[in-house]
């Protein structure tokens, strides 16, 4: 059982994937959409690393292909039309890795905003003594848009500080950490207007496009902050520009944008109550790094002994 991983990665998983899958044989390929390899009908699953692409070509050239697994938690730029239409494949992600690091990240903001930590590190630097009043999170409430292993991870890392958690998803079935959950447009609207946090965690699709415009934005209140972690897509970009300008919102605390990198002309980079991070909220930890292995190294026992797969891909909704 023939599967192939990134060159970059296969010294680091050929050895414990012997141990966990014996039956299982790792073949390097390089991530290079132009490389050809020989030997492809005999593979039948795939590993994609972070910013890999020549899995798609892959997927084309390999005829018992049945698994992919990507390291990446988003799948909307792994779902090529060539996936969509691969007969009989299954797509596994790494979300269940990122929620530690992703979420530590969202708190980190929380805690930069409430207790106004830029402003206490100007005055140090300026050597100025001047005290400053802060806010808690406690008693606050953070709305958590999708629900996944990122945007539940969020959720019980708040309730751990004694905030108020709501959440938003497909199904209004409870989820550990998340004191009410809403769905539908409805559910939206009460969400925003309720929130002092608004934290983006849901996967971009043809549904979720745009899910923020100006009506949204409107919704919320004048004090809250916007916190993005999942895809620029989910949000009106220019929408959100208008709703800063304006006094709208209280600020945005922005790891994805429409563009990326984004464009040394947003008013983005000029703006006092916006903090923006280079698509870095999961900061590559070393942790994450682990996790991202073990989560694939499982999957790999899994898919050798036929059982079914971890952080399985609905690839027609798109998460």
């Amino acid at each position: 059982m023939k599967i192939f991983v990134p060159d970059s990665i296969y010294a680091e998983l050929v050895i414990p994937a012997r141990e966990i899958a014996p039956k299982a044989e790792l073949l390097p390929y390089r991530e290079d959409e132009a490389e050809t390899i020989t030997g492809q009908e005999e593979v039948v699953g795939i590993l994609r690393w972070i910013a890999g692409k020549g899995y798609a070509r892959l997927i084309r050239d390999c005829p018992q292909i049945r698994w992919l697994h990507t390291a990446s938690a988003g799948v909307d730029h792994v779902l090529t039309p060539d996936v969509k239409t691969k007969a009989g494949l299954v797509v596994t992600d790494s979300g269940p890795a990122f929620e530690i690091a992703i979420s530590e990240f969202v708190l980190a903001w929380m805690l930069l905003i409430t207790r106004r930590l830029p402003e206490l590190m100007a005055n140090q630097h300026e050597r100025k003594w001047q005290s400053v009043e802060q806010k808690e999170l406690y008693g606050q409430t953070v709305g958590i848009i999708g629900l996944g292993p990122i945007g539940h991870g969020v959720a019980i890392r708040c309730k751990a500080f004694g905030m108020r958690t709501l959440g938003l998803r497909r199904s209004q079935a409870p989820v550990e950490g998340v004191e009410e959950v809403f769905t539908g447009e409805d559910g939206l609207h009460r969400l925003l207007a309720e929130s002092d946090f608004v934290v983006l965690a849901a996967a971009l699709t043809s549904e979720t496009h745009a899910l923020l415009g100006a009506e949204q934005l409107a919704a919320m209140k004048k004090s809250a902050w916007l916190i993005n972690i999942a895809r620029g897509g989910l949000v009106d970009e220019a929408a959100l520009i208008a709703a800063l300008q304006g006094g709208q919102l209280g600020g945005a605390c922005l790891d994805v944008f429409a563009k990326e990198p984004l464009p040394q002309g947003s008013p983005l980079w000029e703006m006092p109550n916006v903090y923006i991070a280079p698509h870095n909220s999961s900061g590559w930890t070393k942790g994450l790094h682990e996790r991202q292995k073990t989560l694939f190294l499982e999957n790999l026992g899994r898919f050798t002994r036929g059982e079914t797969l971890k952080s399985t891909v609905d690839i027609a909704r798109g998460y």
